[in-house]
């Protein structure tokens, strides 16, 4: 069936608008504060000690610590990460009236396997796509497109990466070119982010824009991943050989309509 474009917008932003959706930003927010401050810290770390004094003043948050701890930190933030991923997923693609709530078994189920699957599957999409994008821009958009919904294949639907893989790759079949709008859409918030942080840094202020960056992109991905669980659940339920029994029990036009 097609995907209807206007469906998957509007149940995205509802179900960002939500407890859950709050919960997911400020959990994104601090990743993203983490992973910057140790990328920031290790490069401070590891150069050359009298440049380090001018490249800190310029180069935004870090921490009082040494290259080798902030790589060390930037490693468990990236499988944190993982771990916050499957959580996202779960708990986005339950019905509507669930994400009032947040319960703990988002991220207790299976979360050692999934957080494995998300991490090895992760690498290869990430590889596949830099790879694609490298190689005349267009294969790159298109792989993005096929593997659009491997997070939500590892952790709602308990898949291994493999098979998660080509699950994504089936969901998103006959509706790639409308699909292309949400991989366009991510391009652009990590366009406009990108552009906010310059100036900032261009005015002599790279730690607010870290933050203000952070922020800002934080809320654009949590909405954007709210839209792409919305695409996920109408493609899954429409999908005659699709999963039936994942966290999400009911239609989402169904549970749309409850509204």
């Amino acid at each position: 069936m097609a995907l209807q474009l206007g469906r998957m917008f509007s149940d995205g932003i509802r179900r960002v608008l939500t407890r859950t959706g709050g919960i997911l930003f400020a959990g994104l927010l601090v990743i993203q504060l983490l992973v910057q401050v140790s990328i920031n810290t290790a490069v401070v770390g590891f150069v050359p000690p009298e440049a380090a004094g001018e490249l800190g003043e310029t180069i935004g948050l870090t921490l009082p610590v040494s290259g080798t701890v902030a790589t060390a930190l930037f490693l468990a933030t990236l499988v944190l990460s993982s771990v916050y991923f499957v959580g996202l997923s779960r708990a986005l693609a339950r019905p509507l009236p669930e994400l009032s709530t947040f319960p703990a078994d988002l991220f207790t189920r299976r979360l050692g396997r999934a957080t494995l699957s998300m991490l090895v599957g992760g690498a290869i999409v990430t590889v596949s796509v830099t790879v694609g994008l490298m190689l005349f821009f267009l294969p790159g958009i298109f792989l993005a497109v096929c593997f659009l919904f491997f997070i939500f294949a590892v952790s709602v639907e308990d898949r291994g990466f493999v098979d998660a893989l080509k699950r994504s790759w089936g969901l998103s079949r006959g509706n790639r070119l409308k699909l292309t709008v949400v991989v366009i859409l991510s391009g652009v918030i990590g366009a406009v982010t990108g552009a906010v942080g310059s100036v900032l840094d261009l005015a002599g202020s790279p730690v607010v824009g870290d933050l203000v960056t952070n922020t800002i992109s934080s809320v654009l991905f949590v909405l954007l991943y709210g839209i792409m669980a919305a695409a996920y659940l109408q493609l899954r339920d429409d999908d005659e050989d699709g999963f039936d029994g994942s966290v999400t029990s009911q239609p989402l036009g169904n549970t749309v309509a409850d509204q």
